[in-house]
């Protein structure tokens, strides 16, 4: 059993369930995935296998890449990612990975890249409260102090502040798998995920 594959995010919708409860959830189609390394904690220091995805031109990869992927017999993968085995010695060097190692009602981790939401403010970014709107205020959404007096003479770091929001790599725990259509390689997650459209994501079993 595959701990993991590599998905791309096609976008949401909702189902009912058979009490007629509505149900958001997301469509991902998986990737072709293949192993193009396996890491063992004595060549490498930890048990890993690297998966290829995202097939591509030769003509656009280094000639590292290629040569990597010639010594796993693959075609022309742009894209690698890790997975965390216990047991390296059950895989193989150019070993397919599908939907076959997931089931209905297994819960997994989803990773992937969040939306960007540019340069924010403290209401949005934090869930700041904003100030009075009426009585001649002018701080309606302004940061208001953010410092204390002349004992630390400055401002602690970590001080939540505006600044850039979204656009950081994010992980779900406890996605559940509701339905799997391995015909077209598409797995259907309950609730949302990280990331917009086409995002490429990556989904691994809980336990790992």
């Amino acid at each position: 059993m595959a701990p993991g594959i590599f998905v791309r995010k096609i976008g949401m919708t909702h189902i009912f369930d058979e009490n007629g409860t509505n149900i958001p959830v997301t469509l991902v189609k998986a990737e072709d995935c293949q192993i193009s390394q396996i890491k063992t904690s004595k060549t490498d220091g930890y048990n890993a296998i690297q998966v290829a995805y995202g097939q591509t031109k030769s003509s656009k990869l280094s000639k590292p890449i290629l040569g990597h992927l010639e010594k796993s017999g693959l075609p022309s993968f742009r894209s690698f990612g890790e997975f965390a085995v216990s047991d390296p010695s059950q895989y193989n060097l150019a070993d397919s990975i599908d939907l076959n190692s997931f089931e209905i009602g297994q819960t997994v981790k989803v990773t992937g890249n969040s939306i960007g939401k540019g340069f924010t403010g403290n209401q949005k970014r934090h869930n700041f409260s904003r100030g009075p709107m009426t009585h001649g205020s002018k701080n309606h959404r302004l940061p208001g102090s953010i410092g204390a007096g002349s004992t630390p003479s400055r401002v602690y770091p970590g001080k939540k502040m505006a600044g850039q929001m979204g656009g950081a790599t994010v992980t779900l725990k406890n996605t559940e798998v509701l339905y799997i259509n391995p015909e077209e390689n598409i797995l259907v997650l309950k609730g949302s995920v990280p990331g917009k459209k086409n995002t490429m994501l990556k989904i691994q079993s809980q336990k790992y």
